[in-house]
């Protein structure tokens, strides 16, 4: 048990430090906030539209669902793609030779990706606040909805995030990712109400986390009359903590098992290999 303290507690230790050297790497931060910075600018000339059927700005409609996106965005695809590059280069190699080292390691990584969500959420968010007009901050449930939404979120896709890290050896492979995820995107209610799509289309977007983390994040920030345009004409906190929870429990209960396969499979050559591959593809 001591073993096992030890490695969480190096494990954030780890993250906390590469957490702050994010900020002094130029290509890290880019990575982090210039996605940010495109939705903000998106929202700005969103500003003067209005939701159909309404006169609330479609900007502020769309606001909070963007931040929904964006925790799918750095829960999965920043997990996955860590995981790919740190597996090419050999860090996860090194990390496993050490007694409990995937723990430790895998504790840093989320407490990285945590944080580094939580700023991007930040950028957002706060410029937002100047230029569109009703949202809700007045009211503390509303930051509670938001902090619970915000928190089982990354826990709903952070592990997903790991497992298909382990499941592709090189970060040029992530692009078979993000196809099927925007297409979520799409049609899940970030950019346009889903209850304008068809009733088939309505379903498939409901079973993943994408719908109802932007689901969540609009009854955190937007007013209670505003959920007459969702499907059902109401927030369904229930179901949105229901469905977020079960993607979280699966990913917790399949991760550790694939992560360990993986482990298992990573040795000297295999890396090397890897490096050979890369190395030919530049050349």
């Amino acid at each position: 048990m001591n073993s096992l303290l030890t490695a969480v507690r190096l494990g954030v230790a780890r993250g906390w430090i590469e957490f702050r050297q994010t900020w002094t790497n130029a290509q890290d931060l880019w990575n982090y906030v210039f996605p940010a910075v495109v939705l903000l600018i998106v929202m700005f000339f969103m500003r003067n539209a209005t939701v159909p059927g309404t006169e609330f700005s479609l900007g502020a409609r769309t606001l909070p669902s963007v931040l929904g996106m964006g925790v799918v965005f750095s829960g999965l695809t920043s997990m996955a793609l860590i995981l790919t590059i740190e597996r090419e280069d050999g860090t996860l190699l090194r990390a496993k030779a050490v007694p409990n080292g995937m723990l430790g390691y895998l504790m840093g990584k989320v407490l990285l990706v945590a944080g580094m969500s939580l700023v991007s959420q930040a950028v957002v968010l706060v410029p937002a606040l100047f230029f569109l007009d009703g949202l809700v901050l007045g009211d503390p449930t509303k930051w509670l909805t938001l902090a619970w939404v915000l928190a089982i979120g990354l826990l709903a896709t952070m592990p997903i995030g790991a497992i298909v890290g382990s499941l592709f050896g090189s970060p040029r492979n992530m692009g078979m990712v993000m196809l099927p995820l925007m297409g979520l995107v799409a049609i899940s209610g970030i950019f346009y109400p889903i209850n304008g799509f068809p009733g088939w289309v309505q379903g498939i977007a409901q079973i993943f986390p994408v719908y109802w983390l932007g689901l969540g994040m609009r009854s955190a920030l937007l007013p209670a009359e505003l959920a007459a345009v969702e499907l059902e004409g109401s927030w369904r906190h229930l179901e949105t903590l229901g469905m977020l929870s079960l993607w979280a429990v699966l990913g917790i209960a399949v991760a550790p098992v694939i992560l360990r396969r993986m482990a298992r499979r990573e040795a000297g050559s295999t890396v090397a290999a890897r490096r050979e591959k890369a190395l030919q593809r530049v050349t």
